[in-house]
């Protein structure tokens, strides 16, 4: 789905946005693996606002999963298009990340989320959300676990602990470097939790947050500060 086909029926508030997360919920796919990790490629999303002068800048980086070398990056820049509101912040940054994942002139192979998938109050997260409305494979590496409990991982790189509300397991607690605190993984759309854990690993080789979070992040940020620069300009 474009960006122009999300904007044309895009709800404006809380109500009909949850109409539209029950609607879109029953459409996430669960029963495949997803992408083998290390091979293809995988691309991080994340997004930089200015409420103020109502902008937010969206970024999509594509790496080789291999290598971890980026080999193509965009950007977009929009209005606002949802208030905040804790657990629809899915729908303030979506059609931007639509936006510039369209602008990119290869498949993204995963979506790597700066957030949720199921591990949402709603089990509809943004990477549950992204992945439906785009089709693509998605997983979300939060950096926060949300409402959720989880027990402490071990201190080694790659322990995990099962995040849970209740008695289901809605992601996991992974630790991405000895002895520093987890990111919380859950599935988005088009693969499960381990191959989700497993695609997490390979991308932290040296820091807490995935290199996909970490490069989108940095570029989000300066596609913001450029959009300001040109309003101040004008």
């Amino acid at each position: 789905m474009s960006h122009r086909q999300i904007l044309a029926d895009w709800p404006t508030d809380e109500r009909s946005a949850r109409a539209v997360q029950d609607e879109l919920r029953a459409r996430v796919v669960l029963d495949e693996p997803g992408p083998p990790p290390g091979t293809g490629f995988v691309t991080g999303v994340d997004v930089a606002y200015d409420d103020e002068r109502d902008l937010v800048a969206a970024a999509a980086v594509v790496l080789d999963a291999a290598t971890l070398d980026v080999v193509e990056e965009s950007t977009a820049v929009g209005r606002i298009s949802f208030p905040y509101v804790p657990g629809l912040l899915a729908f303030r940054e979506i059609p931007t990340v639509v936006a510039a994942l369209d602008a990119l002139h290869r498949g993204p192979g995963l979506v790597v989320c700066d957030g949720y998938g199921l591990a949402h109050p709603r089990r509809f997260g943004l990477a549950s959300h992204l992945g439906v409305l785009t089709g693509l494979p998605t997983i979300g590496v939060a950096k926060n676990p949300f409402t959720f409990t989880h027990e402490e991982p071990d201190a080694p790189r790659g322990s995990t602990a099962p995040l849970l509300d209740g008695d289901e397991e809605v992601g996991r607690a992974l630790r991405t470097r000895d002895g520093v605190k987890p990111v919380y993984v859950s599935v988005g759309h088009r693969t499960n939790l381990d191959t989700a854990c497993a695609h997490t690993l390979i991308l932290t080789p040296n820091y807490r947050q995935p290199e996909t979070t970490r490069r989108a992040d940095a570029l989000c940020r300066r596609a913001l500060t450029e959009a300001q620069e040109g309003a101040t300009r004008a």
